[in-house]
């Protein structure tokens, strides 16, 4: 399980899972737009929105995790 959770395959992840499809945009930009207009309301656009970003808030939870225990850490 702490595989999942290392630098290398969240960076993987958030841009595999993250940005696909990479054409025409990437769908975690289209469901950001929709959610900046208000028109994210379909329950399975919220639930794309979710998978997309999944990755993206990990790695970003673990980097301020990271980051808090070596600001944290006097030894």
């Amino acid at each position: 399980m702490s595989g999942l959770f290392n630098y290398p395959t969240l960076i993987i992840l958030s841009l595999i899972l993250g940005l696909a499809p990479f054409f025409p945009e990437p769908h975690i930009v289209e469901k950001l737009r929709m959610l900046f207009s208000g028109t994210l309301k379909k329950p399975v656009d919220i639930f794309d929105l979710l998978m997309h970003a999944a990755p993206i808030l990990a790695l970003l939870t673990k980097a301020g995790m990271d980051l808090f225990a070596m600001m944290t850490d006097k030894s």
